[in-house]
Formats: structure tokens, sequence, C-alpha cells
């Protein structure tokens, strides 16, 4: 009987073992149910930002992440990613900059090296726009929307004033056709005066064709300078055919024909646009003139913080965002890529031929002061601009003090 009742004992044991080595058989991967990583990131609001939105879900399902997109304000933008970077572990994930934020965020350590992350430029970008993402030697950032100035004009008005756009080839030219549109009852050269930072970026392509700038090779301010009074006097003709508006407001006054021409971005134009057009600013003040690089950059970078929580996660996230195939997809959305793949396909050019004058403008093109000063610079340059438009200052006295108080912030 023992040996009857051990041999039923052993039989329900083994009974037993085979019932639990067949439920955990069929128990789910672990990570089959795991939730998705969440990713914060901060974007610059508008045409390049939502770029990267149109992008996301496709990574999100690759790789189990749930992305949450904060867009804010350029200057919004700047003081969320400069205050984050004081915490240990930061709230974003990725973050898009301003060139002009390069030496400020180096400096103080805002920002990952990405080489040492594993990400590198390849031949298809554009090489010139690459200058602002590196820094000591290190890449923090790499070139995202391929935004440079341009001259907008409506097709009609410069028409009716008897050029073509090809026929620009001046800032006398753009001066006559401005004038010719005020004496027919329109506006001429509309301009963005409602920050100091829009109106020192719009004036910097007028200024570098008579062939001044900000700084010298040395940094040094160099304001009150024949070039720069040249141009400041050449702008007040300008702007006095036409007035100051929003951005918003600027682009539909083109579009609709009630004014001519102004300093514009390619992420501005948008397909559907009947009046309106843009060619690339020749860099030429008068006939017979040396051409110089009058084409700002405005590019949008894109990075990840050196405190990112997670930062392989956000390298991949940024490989995906400038890979050539992602980013041609864009295109439609308004993305304006640093690609020549993509700025030179030839069925991207029959559907946006204006990527041409992009593509030129992109090759040779200067960014603005890479200098950690830079937005107290063009605040104090900006300022003085004004006054000299509003008439509170003289050309020379308001140069002289712009001069003075930016040798004081550099010195």
């Amino acid at each position: 009987m023992k040996k009857l009742l051990a041999l039923v004992l052993a039989l329900v044991m083994a009974l037993s073992l085979v019932a639990c080595s067949s439920s955990t058989a069929t128990q789910p991967a672990a990570n089959d149910s795991k939730e998705p990583t969440k990713m914060t990131i901060a974007l610059r609001a508008g045409a390049y930002g939502d770029a990267i939105k149109s992008c996301l879900p496709a990574f999100e399902e690759a790789n189990n992440v749930k992305i949450e997109a904060m867009e804010l304000s350029e200057d919004d933008l700047h003081s969320a990613i400069a205050l984050d970077a004081t915490n240990a572990t930061g709230s974003y994930d990725f973050v898009m900059a301003d060139a002009s934020w390069m030496a400020e965020f180096a400096n103080a350590g805002v920002l990952a090296d990405l080489g040492s992350l594993g990400y590198s430029f390849d031949d298809d970008i554009i090489p010139a726009t690459t200058a602002a993402c590196v820094f000591d030697g290190k890449t923090y950032l790499a070139p995202y929307g391929g935004n440079v100035t341009v001259l907008m004009y409506n097709k009609a008005l410069v028409e009716a004033a008897g050029y073509k756009p090809e026929d620009i080839k001046n800032l006398d030219d753009m001066l006559k056709i401005c004038k010719a549109s005020q004496a027919a009852g329109k506006k001429g050269f509309i301009y963005r005066g409602d920050t100091n930072n829009n109106l020192t970026v719009d004036f910097l392509s007028i200024l570098a064709s008579f062939g001044g700038w900000v700084v010298d090779e040395n940094q040094k301010a160099t304001v009150n300078t024949p070039e720069f009074k040249e141009a400041v006097e050449f702008y007040l003709e300008l702007i006095a055919t036409g007035d100051a508006e929003k951005k918003d407001d600027l682009i539909a006054s083109v579009e609709n024909g009630a004014g001519t021409m102004g300093i514009g971005w390619p992420g501005w134009y948008k397909a559907e646009f009947t009046g309106c057009d843009y060619t690339a600013i020749t860099g030429v003040a008068h006939e017979g003139d040396k051409a110089y690089n009058a084409n700002v950059y405005g590019i949008w970078l894109i990075g990840v913080p050196a405190n990112a929580p997670d930062k392989d996660l956000s390298v991949k996230l940024l490989q995906y965002l400038m890979d050539k195939d992602v980013q041609k997809a864009t295109i439609e959305g308004g993305g304006v890529p640093c690609r020549y793949s993509c700025l030179q396909d030839a069925e991207v050019l029959k559907a946006h031929p204006q990527f041409e004058v992009v593509c030129k403008a992109l090759e040779g093109g200067v960014y603005r002061p890479i200098m950690k000063e830079w937005p107290q610079m063009y605040e104090i340059i900006g300022s003085e601009l004004g006054n000299i438009i509003n008439g509170i200052k003289t050309v020379d006295a308001g140069l002289a003090d712009a001069q003075a108080a930016l040798d004081d912030l550099l010195k």
C-alpha cells in the first residue's frame, strides 16, 4: 500500500510540473506589454516644427514611444532650453535651436556632443549649413530647416514696373520697382518692425550687400562705419515706399498685391499662393558693384540636451529626422531640407521650382554672428535702427550710440 501511495504522489507531482511548464510557455514576452516610453521635445512653433511633428507617428510606432511636442515661440524656446539645462535630469529629450544660440549653449554645456553619440554629417547635407553646428571641434547640432533670406515679391507689381524676377540684379532695381508701385498707389517695400530681432535680421541682407557687417573677424563691433551708414540711408529710402507689418500681414500684403516686396523666408511660401513668389538676393548694391553674400541663414537646427533622460534614444530620433527620405517626405507640408537630394530632385523641382533658388542661397549663405552675446546685440542694433527710422535720432547719432553700447557689451 505504501508503495502504491508513493507512486500516486509521484505521478501527481509530475503532472503538476508539466502543467506549470506549459503555463509559463504560453505567457507573453515581457516587452510585448511594455508601456510606451515617453519623450518630450521642444520645437519652434511654425512650419519647421510642423514638419517634425508630421514625421513622429512612424518613429513612435517603430520604437514604442509616445512623444509630446512642446511648441514655443523663438524667445520662449530659448528661455525654456536654457532654464531646463540647470536641472540634473532634463525635461526635454530633443530640442530645436537657432544658430545664434550655439556659442551660448556650447559654452554653458547645454547640448550633448552628437559625435560621441554616434552621429555625423553625410555628404548629402549642404556643407555650408553645418558651420553653426560645430563649436570647438565638437558637433552639437544638425541643420534641419533650410531657412535663408530671400526676396518675396508680388509677380504682377514687379511686371507692372517693367521687370522680370531675373532682372532684379541689385538693390537699386528693388528701389525702382518699389517706387513705381508707390506711384501707382500701392505699397512698395514691406518690412517687419515689430521686434528688434526682426528689424535687425531683415536689415542684414541690405547691410551685407553694401559690404558691411555687425562684427569683424575678431568679433569687434563694426556698426559705426561708412558701409553701415550707407546701408541704413538706403534702407530708409527703401522702406519709405512701403510700411512696417508683422510677418503674417507682410505675407498677405505681397500675396494679394497690396505690397510689392519684402525680405522673407522660404518657409513662409505656400504652394497655393498665386500672387507672390521669391527669388535670391543678389548681394549687389548698385550696378557694377561687387557682389557680396547677402543670403542670411535662419536655419533651424536640432540637437540633444546634455541632460536628456535617454540620450541614445534621443539621438536615434535625431538620426531618423535627418534621414534624407524622411526629410523629403516633409516637403509637401512646408519642409525645406538642407539636402542636395531633396532640393535638386527633378520631381520635387517640378512642384517646387523655387527650391533651385533656395539651394543656391544655402550653398553660399552666411550665419548671423555665432556669439553668446548675439541676443543682446540684436536688441541694441534693432533699438537704434528703430530710433533712426522713427526720427528719434539721426543716422550718425543712432549708429554712434549703437557702436558705444556694443563696444561696452563685447569688451
